[in-house]
């Protein structure tokens, strides 16, 4: 297990956007496609590459934020709609040593203090879940799918 030196969470840069998709692609694969059907697995995957939300990124509208051992993308955490959590991975070698719960709380105080919102959502695939649980976030209502992809609804309260 590589032992991080230190990890700086921020604002990704245009130029990572590639890093960003590729890092979520391959987390995906390894660990929630074989909770899909083939129609979900295309679903994220028309997702991650779909120009639009390139072009909303671009724009300021689709926030995505980075987690970085010495400069190098090992996590990333994505915002829609001010408040929803849309991706969140974290490379496979950098599993349980707190990234994704740095990216969860980076992700909260950007909301409350740069939104002024009070909660996040996020609809948390089925491999997720107990992770989601972990970080403070409680089920809003029951599994779904849509276009093959398996999630449960969930939320956090970030008031101060």
């Amino acid at each position: 297990m590589i032992k991080p030196v230190r990890i700086v969470v921020r604002p990704a840069y245009r130029v990572e956007w590639d890093d960003a998709m590729a890092l979520a692609w391959r987390t995906f694969m390894q660990f929630e496609a074989k909770d899909y059907t083939p129609e979900g697995v295309e679903s994220f995957q028309d997702f991650i590459t779909d120009t639009v939300l390139y072009r909303m990124f671009l724009l300021g509208a689709y926030q995505l934020f980075g987690a970085y051992d010495n400069g190098i993308m090992v996590g990333m955490i994505s915002l829609r709609n001010e408040t929803h959590i849309s991706l969140l991975f974290v490379d496979k070698k950098y599993h349980k040593m707190g990234i994704g719960r740095m990216l969860i709380d980076y992700v909260s105080d950007y909301v409350r203090s740069e939104e002024g919102h009070s909660r996040i959502t996020v609809n948390a695939a089925p491999y997720a879940v107990g992770f989601y649980h972990h970080v403070g976030f409680a089920d809003t209502g029951m599994e779904q799918t849509r276009e093959g992809v398996r999630y449960t609804p969930m939320e956090r309260n970030i008031k101060a």
